[in-house]
């Protein structure tokens, strides 16, 4: 062990030396030193079949080769290594054992190393002080506000920019995320799957991501509304046949051969995110019905409600959300909601109730499009073309997922061509409940148009 130890800190001092070039004024010469460095931390960690773990100064040394964003080559670098880093030596990870079968209890056990580094710096938000701001520097790692600016940002260069005016440190910001998110997920899917063995809600409540969304210091409404911007930009915007044009003329060929790749990737890791939020509601709310939550969790409106609140009054993002977000599971549970909002709640359910709206399935759905009378009284509280855009990503959705219920799939086919059947007789009585008249008014020809409660004009000459 006391060897180990001398040989980490052995390769931390030449690694770190090489890194430190703050006697070069050359800025290609630190870029190749700090490459140097990079090459150096590889070739000691990842190259040996048993490689040695870098310590807590080198990996955040080469957290902040990806922070600063200095060349598009260092970015690419800094960021592959770290991932690679991160799935050769995690800091949480479960690690499975035997035991009799006539035992009870889990089969795996969390293994979680507190004194791994972690780029995030998530405590108690008394550590926030204003002193405390007012002394941090560019070098610290990211806290919750950090995390959250980084978000925007990015929601904004989709926005505000539309992706044509780019230079590295931006794309740098985009890896930054990626990144990130894949701490989020590495650190939260082994908790949550030894809670759902042992329903011991402290495995996370300590969890990244929650001590990220309990924190004070962030918007958690405006955060989601930024991925949502991000999904939906991704949806009406063909990066690949869009222009280029970069601040950094150096990159801009590796840049325009990047773009695509980057932005897709950002986007994957934006639903990545929004799942892993709703897999920790999902677990929260049966942590809270068993009595295991308390105020130090806090209160916060779980995602699917954000999610839902958005889509409802914003119909091109509700397709653009449909068409891009890709985990089946989870789309088929917003659809699913979303119909919920519409249907008639068969009776007053309390807060903690088992029997809650999650229980609804597409089967159940498609029954209430059956016949003409009960799909015309849906889609009298929305329309038509709302109706049938969630039937087919629900189905799409569904066929994915493969999991019928006890319900076969030739039957799920067999409603769905019934629903969307019911649907086109009701748009052809609406069709036909429109009349046409016409009036001669002072030499010009009015035609009117009826169509329900609502009469449209138009004059013709």
């Amino acid at each position: 062990m006391e060897n180990s130890r001398r040989s980490n800190r052995g390769i931390e001092e030449n690694t770190l030396a090489i890194f430190d070039s703050s006697g070069v004024k050359d800025a290609r010469d630190v870029n190749d030193d700090r490459l140097a460095f990079l090459e150096a931390v590889r070739a000691s960690s990842i190259v040996p079949q048993i490689g040695t773990a870098p310590t807590s100064k080198m990996l955040n040394a080469i957290f902040q080769i990806l922070k600063d964003g200095t060349s598009l080559e260092l970015i690419m670098a800094s960021y592959q290594l770290l991932i690679e880093l991160e799935k050769r030596f995690p800091r949480v990870y479960l690690s499975k054992f035997d035991i009799p079968k006539s035992s009870s209890g889990a089969t795996v056990e969390l293994i979680v190393i507190n004194e791994a580094w972690s780029p995030f710096a998530l405590g108690s938000e008394s550590a926030y002080s204003e002193r405390n701001l007012a002394n941090r520097s560019s070098d610290e790692l990211l806290d919750s506000l950090g995390f959250s600016l980084l978000l925007q940002g990015i929601a904004q260069l989709y926005n505000e920019m539309n992706l044509q005016v780019l230079d590295t440190k931006s794309l740098g910001n985009m890896l930054l995320f990626q990144f990130l998110v894949n701490v989020l997920e590495g650190d939260f899917l082994p908790r949550n799957t030894i809670y759902n063995e042992t329903k011991n809600w402290v495995f996370l409540r300590e969890s990244l991501l929650s001590m990220l969304l309990g924190s004070r210091r962030i918007s958690y409404k405006s955060l989601i509304k930024d991925c949502l911007s991000i999904i939906s930009e991704r949806c009406r915007k063909d990066l690949e046949n869009s222009s280029i044009k970069t601040v950094d003329n150096s990159d801009a060929a590796a840049l325009g051969i990047a773009l695509a790749e980057l932005e897709r990737g950002t986007c994957i890791a934006v639903q990545k995110l929004l799942v892993l939020i709703m897999e920790l509601d999902k677990s929260k709310k049966q942590a809270d019905m068993q009595g295991s939550t308390s105020r130090s969790d806090g209160s916060r409106i779980p995602l699917m409600e954000v999610i839902l609140d958005e889509l409802t009054y914003d119909e091109d993002l509700l397709s653009s959300f449909l068409q891009v977000f890709c985990d089946p599971k989870w789309r088929l549970e917003i659809i699913l909601q979303y119909f919920s909002k519409y249907l008639t709640k068969p009776s007053v359910r309390t807060r903690k109730s088992n029997n809650s709206s999650d229980d609804a399935t597409f089967h159940g759905v498609l029954k209430c499009f059956s016949n003409v009378t009960s799909a015309k009284s849906i889609v009298k509280k929305m329309s038509i073309e709302i109706a049938q855009l969630l039937l087919a990503n629900g189905f799409n959705a569904f066929i994915s997922l493969q999991e019928a219920g006890g319900i076969s799939v030739l039957q799920i086919c067999k409603d769905i061509v019934s629903a969307f059947h019911n649907l086109r007789i009701i748009d052809d009585i609406d069709r036909q409940l429109c009349t046409r008249t016409r009036a001669i008014r002072h030499g010009r020809t009015i035609l009117y148009f009826h169509c329900g409660k609502h009469t449209k004009s138009f004059h013709f000459c």
